[in-house]
């Protein structure tokens, strides 16, 4: 058991809290229940678990560890201190995991003829990707393209966020000349929101396949992802606010989408 919280693997391990630490090393750090019990159900590629005897006291987690070393997983037992210093909650649940990043390229991505996906430009704040990342998951989306200078989403707080729900979503960086180059190969439409469009998105029929384009939190759409769209929707507002947050606007948007193709989806349950 590791009970020196300098010792070189947590000492690691908190440094994946820093987004530089987390580009060099290709690995991010989640924890709890739920979410280490989604990627390894996903079959992401687990570097490690980390579990503190004391904390752990769910049938479901100690199943979990099990599980993985059955599969030939690593696994390190630790302390409450050291546990402790690594985790961000409150109330520990006294499981974590070290997890490998997952990226797709863009240019490998051949989009099928009834895919949603949502492109985000320069989002900054990690709850909103991690909301829109969950929200995704929810409506049947495929994935996020982060276009320019995104927040990271293996960030704690998108982690958070999106609730396991990063593990179900497929993840693409790419530069804006990029994105408009492939959706030129592919004939994909993208459809950008704006509060300039003279179409209510509500209202607007949306074709089978696509991608929305949702501005930056502060900047919106720019001139050069207008001149890509192939047509803008604007979210009507009757209050003195002048914008929506970004995750409730992306999620107004694709559960709009959601509800034309309702017929189309097997139902298995929610709310």
């Amino acid at each position: 058991m590791i009970t020196s919280t300098s010792n070189p693997t947590i000492k690691q391990i908190r440094k994946l809290r820093e987004r530089k630490e987390r580009q060099q090393s290709g690995l991010f750090f989640v924890e709890g229940l739920r979410i280490v019990g989604e990627a390894i159900a996903s079959n992401w590629q687990v570097e490690f678990l980390i579990y503190c005897p004391s904390l752990l006291n769910s049938l479901f987690g100690l199943q979990l560890i099990e599980k993985f070393q059955t599969m030939g997983g690593k696994v390190l037992p630790v302390s409450e201190e050291v546990f402790e210093s690594i985790s961000s909650k409150d109330g520990p649940q006294g499981i974590a995991a070290v997890i490998h990043q997952q990226w797709v390229e863009l240019e490998n991505v051949t989009p099928t003829e009834d895919e949603i996906w949502v492109a985000l430009d320069s989002v900054a704040d990690p709850g909103n990707l991690g909301t829109i990342l969950r929200t995704n998951d929810a409506a049947g989306v495929k994935g996020v393209i982060l276009l320019d200078q995104c927040t990271d989403p293996y960030d704690p707080a998108s982690i958070r966020a999106s609730m396991g729900a990063i593990f179900n979503q497929v993840l693409i960086k790419a530069a804006f000349q990029q994105f408009a180059f492939w959706k030129k190969v592919h004939s994909i439409p993208v459809i950008g929101t704006s509060d300039k469009a003279e179409k209510d998105y509500h209202l607007f029929q949306y074709p089978k396949r696509l991608v929305i384009l949702m501005g930056s939190e502060r900047h919106g759409l720019q001139e050069k992802h207008f001149a890509i769209c192939d047509e803008t929707v604007a979210i009507p507002m009757r209050g003195k606010s002048d914008s929506l947050n970004l995750a409730v606007a992306t999620a107004l948007c694709v559960y709009e989408i959601f509800n034309q193709r309702r017929g189309e989806f097997v139902q298995t349950g929610g709310s």
